[in-house]
């Protein structure tokens, strides 16, 4: 049948986003392979330090090495180096061919996800219970952290100078912890409160034993069994929590999700999920025109302050020393840089369909979201990266095949976030958002689609390989 004039035109000036399984079917089996050994480095990864531990591993297994901060001959093309920041943040460089005052090429994302944290005197007994007092750590809906089952992580940094290890609950055989929560019987004022405050933050208590210690002359016997019990495997006492990093997190693995396992549910895709895609896309760059970066970073669910965050310099003495090494102009290197700032999207919900303006929203299976701005309420704290940028990247993304999207997250007034992005572009980098759209983000089981994943990392390796 012969097209009229109006849908030939129609067909050359409007875009409809594809199904990529539509658009490139042997995607499909390409994404089932590469997101398997993604799920067991989620499960590897639950706290920002086991994610700093898991990725050193694999950058030495790749061949990177320590950046030599006093190297006297500068690096050559190909060769990688890395650098880890106090155990929480880690940066890896591929060098490239040109002199490093054509720019970098930065992946940057983060490791650290919305969790429980133990208070600094944590432990305490009620009622012949004995149980952790958390301060939650990022933007959760504290509902959400009743009555899941927990496992805790983290490091004793004990008075005698050794560190050790806390890491129970997802091991079998392991206990796990919970918040506790009211029955429905007992909770008819409980349900009269804020959805906000189902559970207060103050509720969030961890249960963590309930049998006492053999001596009933001691008080508060059920917490000297817990902490002899710690003690015993931890070497610890009740002053070393305040010496002591602890979170509580989701104690089960990473899931298929669907009949057709075409989902991944699991604790930590934000933003773990861009962190592996961008660290799969560095490990695989070899012999790049520009300099690939890659940095891996903590503290942005809590506004990216201290050492390990964003707001600190660290990154960019990196790339200052890297500068000095290769004997390159630092400030024409920052200029010429450009910057995918990898974090999620929040992908279109049918169920809430509300808070979605829909022309502007990203959906799981459409590929990966390019996003031009990110902030709240007028674009406040966001980078907005330039109409030049976004063409940049777009034609990149084209051109190496990678089907991708763009999306806001929600309607206007209806909510916003921000990302690493501005703390970069303040440093004269262009630097523009991209990242994996997500159902149920900052829950203990966040949702994402197989192919957007894939095509993420295709998009990362496109970025890095990019000879314009």
């Amino acid at each position: 049948m012969k097209k009229t004039k109006g849908s030939e035109l129609a067909e050359k000036l409007t875009f409809t986003q594809p199904h990529i399984a539509d658009a490139a079917p042997k995607a499909v089996e390409k994404a089932q392979a590469f997101c398997e050994d993604y799920k067991a480095f989620l499960d590897a990864a639950k706290t920002e330090r086991e994610a700093v531990k898991e990725i050193e591993r694999r950058l030495r297994k790749a061949g990177y090495q320590p950046l030599d901060r006093t190297a006297k001959k500068p690096y050559k093309p190909g060769d990688k180096v890395y650098y880890n920041n106090r155990g929480k943040s880690i940066l890896a460089a591929t060098i490239g061919k040109e002199d490093l005052e054509a720019g970098v090429r930065l992946m940057i994302a983060h490791i650290d996800s919305p969790r429980l944290d133990l208070k600094p005197n944590p432990l305490y007994e009620d009622t012949d219970l004995a149980l952790f007092k958390t301060h939650y750590y990022g933007g959760i809906r504290k509902y959400q952290w009743g009555v899941t089952p927990l496992a805790l992580h983290g490091v004793v940094a004990k008075k005698d100078g050794e560190t050790v290890e806390v890491h129970v609950g997802e091991e079998a055989g392991d206990p796990v912890f919970c918040v506790t929560d009211l029955l429905p019987h007992l909770g008819a004022e409980q349900s009269k409160r804020p959805l906000s405050e189902g559970l207060k933050g103050e509720e969030l208590n961890i249960l963590v034993g309930s049998l006492p210690y053999e001596d009933e002359d001691v008080k508060e016997r059920v917490k000297l069994q817990t902490l002899a019990l710690l003690n015993e495997k931890y070497g610890i006492t009740e002053r070393d929590f305040v010496r002591a990093e602890i979170e509580a997190v989701p104690a089960f693995k990473a899931s298929d999700v669907g009949f057709d396992r075409s989902m991944i549910g699991a604790y930590g895709h934000d933003d773990r999920v861009c962190a592996y895609t961008a660290l799969r896309a560095e490990i695989d760059t070899e012999n790049p025109k520009f300099t690939s970066v890659c940095v891996l970073t903590d503290k942005e669910e809590i506004g990216s302050m201290g050492t390990t965050g964003l707001n600190s310099d660290y990154v960019f003495h990196f790339l200052g020393y890297l500068a000095d090494i290769q004997d390159g102009n630092y400030k024409l290197m920052l200029q010429n840089s450009k910057c995918l700032s990898a974090d999620v999207s929040a992908a279109f919900d049918p169920t809430f369909p509300d808070v979605m303006e829909k022309r502007n929203a990203s959906f799981l299976n459409k590929g990966v979201c390019l996003t031009k701005y990110t902030g709240a309420r007028g674009k406040s704290g966001t980078n907005d990266a330039p109409a030049e940028l976004m063409g940049f990247v777009a034609d990149i993304l084209d051109d190496a095949g990678v089907i991708w999207q763009t999306g806001e997250l929600g309607k206007v007034d209806a909510g916003g976030g921000g990302t690493v992005a501005q703390y970069v572009a303040n440093r004269d980098i262009d630097t523009v958002d991209i990242g994996v759209p997500v159902l149920a983000m900052h829950s203990p089981f966040e949702v994402v689609a197989k192919l957007d994943v894939y095509m993420t990392y295709k998009a990362f390796a496109a970025f890095k390989a990019s000879k314009k």
